[in-house]
């Protein structure tokens, strides 16, 4: 049995190497991440993460791990940020309240079947000040993350209060994606 990621994300690696798995193989999956209207954000990470393991070639012997991270606030979903403006509209939106971190994780196993679930984490931002959100934007980190931050950087000094998965708001919840690959039939060692 062999294990392909459906991500190239360097934290997606990084995650599952903390479950010990390196993927035998890594492919990008190609496809528009635009919300469906009226999509709210469980339902669009869910599918997503869905997507995404099954737009990667799979061979008989292969098992896909994909997953989605979605960012929520009420109804809305905070994509990547498109641009300086809209990121500072984020960390604004994000200031001093709690959202929603969905991290989404899709495994199809051997016998083809989709097995997906999906971790909700609560996040609440302290109030940032204006010289905050410069001071991150300057540094880059939250430049093509969903929500426009990474928690495992210099975020996590906003961060209040979490309640949920940790790994799943870095990128990859790693409690689901282990239940999801052992029963895909995936070994630990």
């Amino acid at each position: 049995m062999r294990l392909v990621l459906a991500s190239t994300s360097p934290r997606r690696r990084e995650l599952l190497a903390r479950l010990g798995v390196v993927p035998d193989r890594i492919a990008g999956p190609e496809l528009d991440e635009t919300p469906r209207p009226g999509e709210l954000p469980r339902p669009y990470a869910l599918r997503l993460a869905e997507e995404k393991a099954r737009a990667v070639a799979r061979e008989p012997d292969e098992i896909v791990v994909a997953g989605d991270t979605t960012i929520g606030v009420g109804r809305r979903i905070l994509n990547k940020p498109a641009d300086e403006a809209d990121h500072r509209a984020m960390l604004g939106l994000l200031s001093g309240r709690r959202h929603h971190c969905l991290s989404a994780v899709c495994v199809i196993g051997l016998d083809g079947k989709a097995r997906v679930r999906v971790a909700d984490s609560v996040v609440a931002f302290k109030r940032l000040t204006d010289e905050e959100i410069d001071w991150y934007l300057r540094s880059g980190e939250g430049e093509g993350k969903a929500g426009g931050y990474a928690i495992q950087g210099r975020a996590e000094s906003f961060v209040r209060f979490l309640s949920g998965s940790h790994s799943g708001v870095v990128g990859l919840p790693l409690f689901d994606t282990r239940a999801l690959l052992e029963s895909s039939g995936y070994r630990f060692a």
